[in-house]
């Protein structure tokens, strides 16, 4: 259920915005200097141009400021600022040397959008540069000249270039940073910073769209005796068994973690208490009818499980964690290996306990 595009937005965001800033206050301070000259020089279009964007820039400073939505804003500078610039090389007074703004559009460009949109940007405003110059100077003998051109050329494809791997070296930092910092190292699922996170989001989603949320909390039965008669390496194995079984049986919009210890936890979308106890059910009917194998050796293993709703048992992670916790630990009370949801209250049964285990 891990969205990567969502998750890149919100790793950029806090950077994006401090360019954005930055440029912001850097455009309406040139803008003003610029136009001011350009008023001397008598090049009455472009001054207003230029006074006309520092005006803008102030106007979004304060708008992006206080934003949470940036990449409207970023648009709403990014757009126009590019746009004012490919007028610049339009007009008749201005000199070769505005020319060289244009080495600025695919740094800003990928700075600001990314490195998909960034390209896209980069590539039509470089075009729409390249075309305006071999319009404006293509009488121009010099310029014309190979030489002149090639460097021009290879400089801005340089720029471009630099300017991507840079901001995909970047994702992927973070992405493999934040990847680290949500997964536990031991059993590859992700772990309760990552649990609150999506809870955030789907707890959202389920107040929106009126539909159900369950959590879910299991502890693997007896899990001491394991480590204390087979040694912590076994202990660690039983672990992972017991995460991939959690993977297998859980769809894409679920969420497995591991809590601590032998806990695990499941956030389960769009589930009620007893399609929870469903799942939750066959969770440990599977891992019941299949022992860790070691070697020559067969540990069985057996979980007790307890379901917490959205709404019936609270609206926080806080809040069901602690309702789920309850009820799991009233299935250890009544015997272990059990389920118990909010509609399906502990009972004692006969099933016997799995062999080699003491009841601690």
């Amino acid at each position: 259920m891990h969205n990567t595009r969502e998750t890149r937005r919100k790793l950029a965001q806090p950077h994006r915005k401090a360019v954005l800033v930055a440029l912001l206050c850097i455009t309406a301070i040139s803008g003003i200097l610029f136009g001011i000259v350009n008023l001397q020089r008598a090049n009455m279009p472009l001054a207003l141009a230029e006074l006309a964007m520092s005006a803008y820039s102030l106007f979004l400073l304060a708008r992006v400021r206080r934003t949470a939505v940036l990449q409207r804003w970023i648009y709403a500078y990014s757009i126009p600022f590019f746009t004012t610039m490919m007028f610049a090389l339009t007009t008749e007074r201005a000199t070769i040397t505005v020319f060289g703004w244009v080495l600025l559009i695919p740094l800003l460009s990928h700075l600001l959008h990314g490195r998909r949109m960034g390209l896209a940007i980069s590539v039509f405003y470089v075009g729409v540069a390249a075309t305006i110059f071999l319009v404006k100077y293509h009488d121009a003998p010099a310029l014309m000249q190979p030489a002149p051109i090639l460097n021009m050329v290879i400089l801005t494809l340089c720029l471009v270039t630099f300017s991507h791997v840079y901001e995909v070296s970047r994702e992927r930092s973070e992405l493999k940073l934040l990847h680290m910092a949500n997964t536990d190292v031991l059993t590859g699922l992700n772990n309760r910073a990552m649990l609150q996170d999506v809870f955030e989001r789907e707890e959202a989603r389920a107040r929106r769209e009126a539909t159900p949320l369950a959590v879910v909390v299991l502890d693997l039965d007896h899990f001491k005796d394991v480590n204390d008669q087979h040694g912590h390496d076994v202990g660690d194995q039983a672990l992972i068994f017991v995460a991939e079984l959690i993977r297998k049986r859980l769809r894409k919009t679920d969420l497995g973690c591991r809590l601590g210890g032998e806990e695990f936890g499941i956030l389960l979308p769009s589930t009620d208490s007893r399609q929870a106890y469903s799942l939750c059910e066959d969770l440990r009917a599977a891992l019941e009818g299949h022992p860790l194998r070691v070697g020559s050796i067969e540990i069985p293993l057996t979980m007790s499980l307890g379901i917490a709703e959205l709404g019936a048992d609270g609206r926080t992670l806080r809040a069901l964690l602690a309702s789920a916790d309850h009820r799991l630990y009233e299935a250890k009370a009544m015997g272990r290996n059990r389920v118990v949801g909010p509609e399906q209250p502990a009972v004692a049964d006969e099933r016997p306990a799995p062999p080699a285990m003491l009841d601690t």
